[in-house]
């Protein structure tokens, strides 16, 4: 379904939807199932940049590309490169993601920076660590949908969520088509977004 929710949005004017592809919680799974879920990506990153029919999408992955096969790496390197000029909508996929791990790298990378006398600790503010994310140069969402009636964020996009609507409805990804978008949309326009204050 990943397609059509792409195609979707695109139609939409949408400027950037991140999917969760692979969290580096579900190296945990049977062998089995983590090697068909590897197999699902490789061939979908293969055709990634040919399914978009021309649209101007820019595809990005976030993650960690520790313990990754090769090929995926290669697909990786390969889509976003193709896709890399391309300028009316990103589209990012998060594959060996975990927003606990984004956050620790982030702080280490900092952390590095003061080490080396390239920062000071008192010059360390929310953008600084947000540089150092994997969503650096991309705005936190505005509306997060987490589909089979789940609901948790299982460790997705901690920091970028702060405030971000949240809808949970009961159809299962596969099943999650352009009027379930339409409905999800309909509903975040109803949401009134205060972002802390009255």
């Amino acid at each position: 379904m990943t397609k059509e929710v792409v195609k979707s949005c695109y139609n939409l004017h949408i400027r950037y939807v991140t999917v969760y592809a692979f969290s580096s919680e579900n190296w945990a799974r049977p062998k089995e199932e983590v090697d068909q879920l590897m197999k699902l990506l490789l061939e979908y990153l293969k055709g990634a940049d040919k399914d978009l029919d021309g649209r101007a999408v820019r595809i990005r992955v976030i993650g960690s590309r520790d313990g990754l096969p090769d090929d995926i790496i290669r697909e990786i390197d390969r889509v976003q490169a193709s896709t890399l000029a391309n300028t009316d909508m990103d589209f990012i996929i998060a594959i060996n993601y975990g927003a606990r791990q984004e956050i620790l790298q982030a702080v280490r990378g900092i952390a590095k920076e003061v080490a080396d006398g390239k920062l000071t600790p008192e010059s360390i503010e929310e953008s600084c660590l947000e540089d150092h994310l994997y969503t650096a140069g991309i705005p936190a969402p505005d509306l997060l949908i987490r589909t089979s009636g789940e609901q948790r964020l299982s460790n997705f996009l901690l920091w970028q969520c702060a405030y971000t609507e949240f809808l949970f409805p009961e159809v299962l990804w596969p099943d999650f088509k352009e009027r379930h978008l339409r409905e999800a949309l309909h509903a975040y326009a109803g949401r009134n977004r205060r972002f802390g204050g009255v």
